[in-house]
């Protein structure tokens, strides 16, 4: 249980616990990770029999880090100590640990089967944001859970151990989820009931505006295939699709396609293959730190893509963008030096100003994924 002065209603979680441990023959112990508690909850947990482990980093991960790293058991049941989650129903959790699933996740909404007290939950919560969060993390992670933000949840203390978790503020329970997604952990949901906090002397540590953008913002970090590489998929098949259109001159109703045409394009593809180069770094930054488990598709990119490959496709883009330059300097030194039609002339130089500086990106890239790529001792 992670605790920051939850004197209110410490007592109530440990007693249920307790019961629980005893009528189903479970033999457990249970640990209050304080993370810097002064309204004496250290004193009602130690006075109850309860463990307590003193966690000094703040945050709501840090504290379960503490607490799970002291943790002895072969499974661990997490749960918040403000009396919301009923640690009567622990012997669910612990029976699906014994079938053999790595993590088990309580449900408090109806789609998962469970159960919202009346109050127990703000509207924007239940209506807005757990939906909406959990529809990412099933349609992203391919997470198959129907609550994300529940925190009453068990799980192997090995296969935590594997998760090599990170984040030490309300993302711990998102990034658990999805790491085991990844992983292709055996997961299984259990429904519960979700009631009213019961604390008085404080509001709940939750904020509802900050905690979701965090949580947003994390699943968008651990997706570089949703944040990166499909958008960036997207603009450069606009941008292919301008050029298909302006090279012929292709009229459009009124509209005929031309030189700011192909410009619009060439803005398209750069900042589409500008995505997909920070997919990549990020993919790879990722697995090399162990931030995410590795990617098949990107180990069998990098067995075909190489640093040499790479240096390659850039000098063939760079010397190609070039010469179209090159080109047009021979054109405008036919006329003179003079003006130009630069609806002709454009249609060479856009090109190859695009060209060249995708072919400088592919040079500096390809040495900074080499480096990205580079495992440390």
């Amino acid at each position: 249980m992670p605790c920051l002065n939850e004197a209110d209603t410490l007592a109530l979680c440990i007693n249920k616990a307790q019961q629980a441990l005893r009528e189903s023959g479970v033999a457990g112990e249970i640990i209050v990770a304080d993370n810097g508690s002064a309204d004496g909850s250290q004193k009602i947990a130690g006075g109850l029999g309860a463990r307590v482990v003193d966690v000094d980093v703040k945050g709501y991960g840090s504290a379960l880090m503490g607490g799970i790293a002291a943790a002895r058991g072969r499974y661990v049941v997490m749960g918040d100590a403000d009396d919301s989650y009923d640690f009567g129903e622990l012997p669910k959790f612990v029976d699906k640990l014994r079938d053999g699933f790595d993590l088990v996740q309580g449900c408090r909404l109806p789609a998962g089967g469970g159960t919202i007290a009346p109050g127990a939950m703000p509207f924007l919560h239940r209506w807005v944001g757990n939906p909406a969060l959990t529809f990412l993390v099933r349609a992203w992670f391919d997470a198959p859970i129907n609550d994300v933000y529940c925190g009453l949840r068990g799980f192997a203390k090995s296969h935590y151990d594997r998760l090599d978790q990170r984040c030490t503020g309300m993302e711990f329970a998102t990034e658990m989820i999805i790491k085991s997604s990844l992983l292709g952990a055996r997961i299984s949901e259990v429904p519960i009931t979700l009631h009213p906090d019961k604390r008085r002397s404080h509001p709940p540590h939750l904020k509802t505006f900050r905690d979701g953008w965090r949580t947003l913002r994390f699943f968008m970090m651990c997706t570089p295939r949703w944040l990166y590489l499909l958008p960036g998929l997207s603009f450069v098949l606009i941008g292919l699709i301008g050029y298909a259109l302006a090279f012929p001159a292709t009229r459009i109703g009124p509209a005929t396609l031309g030189a700011h045409t192909l410009l619009f394009a060439s803005l398209s593809i750069l900042c589409g293959y500008q995505a997909i180069l920070f997919s990549v770094f990020a993919q790879t930054f990722a697995m090399a730190e162990h931030l995410l488990p590795e990617d098949p598709v990107m180990m069998r990119a990098f067995k075909i893509i190489n640093l040499e490959r790479g240096l390659l496709a850039s000098a063939i883009a760079t010397i190609a963008g070039l010469a179209l330059l090159f080109a047009a300097f021979l054109q405008w030194r036919a006329a003179g030096y003079g003006p130009l039609d630069y609806a002709h002339t454009m249609r060479i130089v856009i090109p190859g100003a695009t060209l060249t500086a995708l072919g400088v990106q592919t040079f500096l890239s390809s040495f900074f994924i080499s480096i990205l790529g580079m495992t440390r001792r």
